[in-house]
Order: C-alpha cells, then structure tokens, then sequence
C-alpha cells in the first residue's frame, strides 16, 4: 500500500476526544477542520482547530450524526481524511463507506469490519469462529417469543436481553425469572428499534459477579494484529464507564496472555485494520468473548500510558498507509494507570447533569498527570451532550500510588460554577472493595446506588463561605457578564 499522506483532516466530534485528535495531527504537521454543531463554538477544539466549519444546530441528529452534513462539511474545507473520534458516527459502516466513497480517508477500521464486529451476533459468532470462548446464550434468527422464551429457560435464569446493534448499555435488560421475561423482552425490543432501528436481540447468561475486563488491539496496514494490553473498567453506572485502569489488578500472567491471543484472534478474523477494543467479561476465573468495539475507547490513555505508544498517531500514520514498526515483543506495560472522567454533574442529588457556563477550571500539573479538557473558563456545557469536561489521567509505578495520586489530583482540581462528580469520584477511590481491586460490575449498584450525603460545614467554613459569597455577589454586580454564571459559594464550588 502506497503512503498517501493526509492533507487536512475533519476531526467529525466534539469535547476532549476533539482536541485529542488536533493534538495528535499537529505533531504530524497534518492542519484540522472542526466539524461542529452551533451549540460547540465555546469549547477548546473550536479555539485550537486550524479550521472550523458549522455543520448543523445542536441536536446530533441536525449535526454529529447526520452523514450528509458531516461530509459536506469535510469537502467544503478540502478535507481529504476524517476522525470520527468515539460515539457519533464512529461505528457507524455506512459513514465510513461514504466517506470512501467521497473521496474521503475514514480514519480506522475497513467499513466491513465495522459491520462484522457492530453487530453484536456476528461478532459473538466471528468470536466463536475463532475458537474464543463465549457466554452460553441464543443468537438464532427465530425472533419469535414461543422460541426466545424456549430458549431463555434452556439457559435459566437470571439472563441478559441484548440488542443485536446495542451499545453503551442501550437495548439490553435483565430478566430475573419467567415471570417478568416478557416485559423485558418488549422493553428490550422497543429500546432496540427506537435508538438502532432494529428489534432483533439475543440471549445471554447473566453473570452476577463478573468484571469487565477488555483488551486494546490495533492492526496494522501490514495484517499484523497487535495487542497492548488490558483495562479495567468494571466500575460502570447504568453500564457506562466511571474509572478505567491499566492493567487490570485482576489477571494472573497466564490468563492475561490467553485473553490478549483470543483478542488478537478476533480482530484477526476480521483483517481488523486501526485501532480496536475486544471486550471480555470475566469471573470464576473463566472469561468470555462479550463485544468488539471498532474505534478508539475514551479510556484509550491509560493504555498510552502504560505503553508509551500514541495510539491516535497510530492511527493516522495507518491511515496514511504507513506501517507502525512495531514488534509484539517490544510492547510491555509499565507501572501503572488510572482514568476518571470529570462530569458536570451533581453527586448529592443522584449524578443529574449540572449544566451552565464555567466559570473557571485549575488542573493541578505534575509528573505523571495528564489531562484531555474538552472545555474552559467562559465555556458552556450544554443540555444537548454528553456532561464531560475532562478526563485526568495519572500515572505511578505501583496500583497504590497511583490511587493516591488520582486522589490528591482530584483534590486540587477546581472548578468553579458549575458542580463536578469529584467528590463522587474520590469516594469510590478510596473505598476499600476498590483498593483492593475486588470490585466487579456490580460495584456501583451495591455500594453508591445512592447519592452521596451532603457535606457537613464547620461554622468556620460556613463563615468563610459567607464571606466569599458577598465578594462574590459584589464582583458580579461590577462585572454583568459575571451575573450570569452560577455562584461559587452559594452552594457546592470545589470537588473536595
């Protein structure tokens, strides 16, 4: 395959991950358009993209998620490659095969392979093709209740109802006993049909103390499929990540390495090119093939981490027809890392979204700390998207410390107007099931299915709190920009 550089590339996303994605094309002097909806000209990747181009309103389907109006966009700017970064569009194979069909680079996997692994009965099947353990289930094409109920109690009970195009936890109920194996059967299905436009679901055997244990992989142009490691992410809210690690606590050396070759195997069966995710769940010691994501994780830094690679580069150099000149051997992960994504969110009325304008933003640096903000002071985090401001991300050489660090991180990270999940955050880090690396998918349902209770002020903080609150009142009325941004003081102001 020939080396065709890429000339300018349409980031198609938005927040952190866009940034991400600038950043890693200005170091290979490739220029960037930002693909934007209205709502996001006040975010980072709007101020630092070399180009922007308005592609639609606010809502994703006017915009994110509308493949016309992103590739128009792209063309628009002379745009030969496009990112799509994660969520969007990025498992999406009829983007990726229009994007070609532009004239456009898609920037990862062959649309096939995005179609083979985005259905999740075709990845379970592609899975067992490969001789990759599976969890005992149904994935017939009787869709008929007589046969899926037939099958269910073959399986027994408690099970997973699972969109066959489902992610993010979307689509996917659990069925605690035939009494209520119809309900969910039909809150599955309508969930289904509504966000992927299918109602077709499978059966699985529910798990009930299973960790979530998945493997980055990455292809390269050459067919060689690597494997860098593993990650931890069974800390999970309504199936959607909270913390990510890596390596996982969790493997001996011997079940790691069986887990990474199942991976590779995986991705193999699909001459998988770019960078991918192979997704187990794991417990009793046994794991199982669960899905494959076909894009870049938002956890992905951990990885990069432990690795040292640069797995966005990666992809671009891929993209480009450059083979990455690595050896399998020479990837070893060192030391240890750790995620938390920072949400604008209230942690003491059950995690509801806290939007509004920031007011300010203090990212505490310091060796081993890392942190991809997608938005700033005077920025806006918005009812349409996802409530993400950051990721940080600390590196240690031991589990331990590197516990420590992401806490005093977290501790002296502020941000101002608008409330954060960090002390949501620091209460998990240091609970103990979680230090001591036990903690399975069940983790947040058994120990922080509740909001955390309110903080107790001394009458010293209360005094201090007052104070402030009338400097602050008092600095607003000078300034009528300032009148609009949440007070500070007023209530919660600081994740700690």
């Amino acid at each position: 395959m020939a080396i065709k550089k890429i000339k300018k590339l349409g980031i198609a996303n938005r927040g952190e991950v866009a940034f991400r994605i600038h950043v890693a094309a200005q170091e290979l002097g490739i220029p960037t358009v930002l693909l934007h909806s209205e709502a996001d000209i006040q975010s980072k990747a709007y101020r630092m993209c070399d180009e922007t181009v308005c592609i639609g309103a606010s809502p994703t389907s006017e915009s994110y998620l509308n493949i016309n109006r992103v590739i128009q966009g792209a063309l628009s700017k002379g745009c030969d490659a496009i990112h799509p970064g994660f969520g969007f569009l990025s498992e999406n194979a009829e983007f990726a095969q229009k994007c070609l069909d532009a004239g456009i680079q898609f920037v990862g996997p062959k649309p096939q392979a995005i179609q083979m692994m985005g259905d999740k009965i075709s990845a379970r099947q592609c899975a067992i093709q490969s001789g990759v353990p599976v969890v005992p289930g149904y994935d017939g094409e009787d869709q008929s209740q007589e046969t899926l109920l037939k099958e269910a109690k073959k399986i027994g009970f408690p099970l997973i109802i699972k969109a066959s195009n489902g992610g993010g936890g979307r689509g996917l109920k659990i069925s605690k006993s035939e009494a209520d194996f119809f309900d969910q059967l039909s809150s599955a299905k309508r969930e289904s049909k509504s966000a992927f436009g299918s109602d077709k679901v499978f059966l699985e055997k529910y798990l009930d103390h299973a960790k979530h244990i998945e493997f980055q992989v990455f292809g390269d142009i050459s067919g060689k499929v690597f494997h860098l490691y593993d990650r931890e992410c069974s800390v999970q809210r309504r199936h959607q990540k909270i913390i990510e690690e890596a390596i996982s606590p969790s493997l001996t050396k011997e079940t790691r390495q069986k887990m990474a070759d199942c991976a590779v195997k995986v991705a193999q069966e699909v001459g998988y090119i770019s960078a991918g995710t192979v997704e187990f769940i794991y417990q009793d010691h046994e794991f199982y093939f669960m899905e494959m994501n076909t894009r870049l994780q938002v956890e992905h830094p951990v990885t990069e981490c432990v690795t040292g690679l640069d797995l966005v580069k990666a992809q671009l150099k891929c993209a480009q027809g450059e083979t990455l000149g690595w050896r399998q051997e020479d990837i070893k992960p060192h030391g240890h890392s750790i995620e938390c994504r920072l949400y604008a969110e209230d942690p003491y009325q059950g995690g509801i979204p806290s939007v509004g304008l920031i007011g300010s933003c203090s990212f505490p640096e310091g060796p081993g700390r890392r942190f991809e903000v997608g938005f700033e002071k005077g920025d806006t985090i918005t009812s349409f998207y996802d409530s993400m401001i950051a990721k940080v991300i600390v590196w240690d050489e031991t589990r331990e410390k590197t516990i420590d660090k992401m806490i005093k991180t977290l501790q002296s990270t502020v941000v101002f107007g608008l409330q954060t999940n960090i002390p949501y955050l620091i209460e998990i880090l240091n609970h103990p099931e979680f230090r001591s690396g036990e903690m399975t998918t069940q983790f947040i349902s058994k120990y922080f299915a509740d909001a955390l209770r309110p903080i107790e002020l001394s009458e010293d903080e209360k005094a201090f709190a007052k104070l402030a609150s009338q400097m602050s009142a008092s600095s607003s009325a000078a300034d009528p920009q300032a009148q609009n941004v949440n007070s500070p003081w007023s209530s919660y102001w600081r994740g700690i």
